[in-house]
């Protein structure tokens, strides 16, 4: 089970009853304990938290119900990764920081942040759960990109604002909701959660504190789970990046894990799955959630999916779901 600590839905309850709901209903649904929302040193699932924040958003009526809560979020809730941010010399390395070691926080979910491509001028981050058969996400997502940007407005300046936001899903309410809460163009529908923003911030120097952030990352490198690990999780995560290229195969993803191709097959294989198998169903997640959540053409979603054409999408799709996908796209709607 992958975990999360317990400051993931810091302020939750309060939100809740401002909306009119019953959060202690809502906690005990998703089998979460009241006493463990908002404490750094407790333990919960990370599937529960994603599922009482969906339930929640219906409960209210509050489609928003996610970036209302990132409000009430800060770095506090990283602990010590949130230190280790706090006192490194540049909002780059405070960045670097939190991506290495975001799994002290919870191994469910990570960020990246990726300077400029040939030479332009915009850096991005992306945010992303990093588990197979991840359930329907949007509050969690929307969450962890208020969050994300009250972040970067704690080390770059609270006028901070992304150049763009991106979004898997549809939107959640109305669109000019998304202006005020990010001020900034947003895209939905797209291949990643996450955002766009100038590459001269990574440079702006912070009050750091050399000496405690060594002391702090020091600590966190005793407690933290290698993000390299080569579980089939981490191979799902690689999968899910690299089907859109139409280059995806077994001995490129061994080498970005940094193994042998037989090495890799052997792992997986003691954890009762395969490379093809776990290929199969990243394709299959992947289709789900597009169609659920998104209005993404058919032949777009083939190659998002890396196949080679539209007929590939169809049967594939009638093998995993019994039917073919614009069937499988109204029965989903109709179902949320």
């Amino acid at each position: 089970m992958s975990l999360i600590r317990g400051t993931a839905l810091q302020g939750f309850p309060g939100l809740v009853a401002e909306l009119g709901g019953d959060a202690g209903a809502l906690l005990a649904l998703a089998q979460l304990p009241p006493a463990a929302v908002g404490d750094h040193d407790s333990f919960v699932s990370y599937r529960s938290v994603v599922a009482v924040l969906e339930a929640a958003a219906v409960a209210t009526a509050a489609p928003d119900f996610g970036r209302r809560l990132a409000m009430r979020q800060g770095l506090e809730i990283l602990g010590p990764v949130g230190v280790a941010a706090r006192t490194a010399a540049t909002v780059g390395a405070a960045l670097q920081s939190i991506q290495q070691y975001l799994a002290v926080y919870s191994p469910a979910i990570a960020i990246e942040v990726n300077p400029p491509a040939d030479g332009g001028r915009l850096a991005s981050l992306e945010w992303r759960l990093v588990v197979r058969h991840p359930p329907p996400h949007a509050q969690a997502a929307e969450l962890a990109l208020g969050v994300a940007l009250r972040v970067f407005q704690l080390l770059a300046g609270p006028d901070f604002r992304p150049t763009s936001l991106q979004v898997r899903h549809r939107p959640l309410g109305p669109r000019e909701a998304y202006d005020d809460s990010f001020g900034c163009p947003v895209e939905f529908g797209a291949a990643l959660h996450g955002f766009h923003f100038p590459a001269e911030l990574l440079r702006r120097p912070l009050a750091s504190d050399g000496d405690v952030h060594a002391l702090v990352e020091q600590y966190l490198g005793t407690i933290a789970v290698p993000s390299s690990r080569a579980t089939a999780d981490a191979v799902a995560d690689l999968v899910r990046h690299m089907l859109p290229t139409g280059g995806l195969d077994l001995d490129l993803v061994a080498r970005q894990l940094s193994l042998h191709r037989r090495t890799l097959q052997r792992q997986l294989a003691a954890q009762g799955t395969s490379f093809a198998a776990l290929v199969d169903q990243v394709r299959r997640d992947e289709a789900e959630r597009c169609l659920r959540e998104t209005d993404m053409p058919l032949s777009q979603l083939a190659g998002v999916l890396g196949l080679s054409e539209q007929s590939a999408l169809t049967r594939a799709c009638r093998r995993w779901f019994g039917a073919p996908p614009r069937e499988v796209r109204r029965s989903t709607r109709m179902s949320h």
